[in-house]
């Protein structure tokens, strides 16, 4: 096991399911001598096994794998980060889709990078992502960074911006039919507490005063409206 990234030769374990593609990264990654392949594998299930047997500096990972050809290297690239803190994860999509960049960077961006696979032919920019994120870095591809700050922006001109984490938890919760005292069970809050949370979403989002039941429903209708979905 590796104590840091080695500057002369960087350990990597590629996961993409296409044997040719795999074997057209594997040949573009390895042709200069400063990035060692030491795996390539075609599962995620085979992914997570090579990181925990050799350790790499950093994963290149396709984000559709078997067995459900949907998100399993987001899943993955989770996963080794939780088990793996040291080992940087870049994930290679065909699709330009601000829904995966969101899922994968979820819990933060930290050793994460989100690359279009139509970078694969650029050589210097995989080498740069997969070191930047062995070093504790992000790299997002620069075609989806103007949707994403597009997003954040009209996020922030929401009144759905003026919550606190706290209070969109509760609205969260409130948006799967939670009774109040489900939602203090759930935050382990006092249920007194869940009421004054709640009294405050519905100043925030400047809801008339009418009955209590109405404005929890246009809260949680605002919620669903306005709050991206993955």
């Amino acid at each position: 096991m590796a104590d840091g990234v080695d500057v002369d030769c960087l350990r990597v374990v590629l996961a993409e399911d296409s044997y040719l593609v795999r074997e057209g990264i594997r040949s573009v990654l390895e042709s200069k001598g400063d990035v060692d392949v030491v795996a390539a594998v075609a599962t995620a299930d085979d992914l997570l096994d090579s990181v925990d047997r050799l350790r790499p500096d950093a994963v290149l990972t396709d984000v559709r794998m078997p067995p459900g050809h949907s998100t399993e290297g987001i899943i993955a690239a989770h996963q080794i980060r939780r088990r793996h803190p040291q080992v940087g994860v870049v994930v290679l999509s065909q699709y330009a889709d601000e829904a995966y960049v969101l899922d994968l960077l979820r819990d933060g961006t930290t050793g994460f990078g989100y690359l279009l696979k139509e970078r694969v032919g650029d050589r210097s920019e995989l080498v740069r992502a997969l070191r930047e994120t062995a070093s504790g870095g992000s790299v997002i591809d620069p075609l989806l960074i103007e949707p994403l700050v597009g997003r954040r922006r009209a996020q922030q001109a929401s009144p759905l911006g003026r919550l606190t984490g706290r209070e969109l938890d509760v609205l969260r919760l409130m948006a799967e039919g939670r009774s109040n005292a489900a939602i203090a069970d759930e935050l382990g809050l006092s249920e007194s507490s869940i009421e004054k949370y709640i009294s405050v979403i519905f100043s925030k989002l400047e809801l008339a005063e009418e009955p209590q039941l109405h404005r929890r429903v246009a809260a949680v209708v605002r919620f669903l409206r306005e709050t991206p979905r993955l």
